[in-house]
């Protein structure tokens, strides 16, 4: 169990609005309050179904997703196609009942890692959370995952 502050562990600027909640808690009580320590909604595989496709005209290019999501144990694959994979992933969420604006995005690397701290809202309220991986994208995706949890563990 690491007793220093997350913001003293971390050691890189973290978003402005998360400073005074990381500088009172424990690199362990921050990951367990703000990262995906548990909820309803798991993401269990993630992929591109056409990343190879060649780009048919300049700029971003709208891609199809696949992701197998539980809620509440129940487990389904979803598909949709978007500009991005955070588009893809709310998207799915909003058709199994699940509303994530994402209101705010920083990332950061953290040694190995990659940190994405996402500030969400579902209409009712907003929380911030936060995601690792070694990937910057997998990274984002835990982040959107966790801030889901968040505010659905709120209601």
């Amino acid at each position: 169990m690491t007793t220093a502050s997350f913001a003293e562990q971390f050691r890189v600027p973290l978003p402005r609005e998360l400073r005074d909640q990381a500088a009172r808690l424990s690199w362990d009580g921050f990951v367990s309050a703000y990262g995906r320590a548990g909820g309803p909604l798991t993401l269990s595989r993630w992929r591109c179904l056409d990343a190879e496709r060649p780009a048919a005209r300049l700029g971003p290019q709208g891609r199809t997703y696949q992701a197998t999501i539980a809620v509440r144990g129940v487990t389904g694959t979803c598909t949709a196609a978007a500009s991005g994979p955070l588009a893809a992933l709310t998207t799915m969420l909003h058709d199994r009942g699940i509303t994530l604006e994402i209101l705010g995005f920083h990332q950061l690397r953290c040694g190995t890692e990659t940190a994405t701290f996402i500030h969400g809202s579902n209409g009712r309220g907003a929380s911030w959370a936060v995601g690792f991986a070694p990937e910057a994208g997998r990274s984002a995706l835990e982040a959107v995952i966790a801030c889901a949890n968040r505010l659905l563990n709120d209601r």
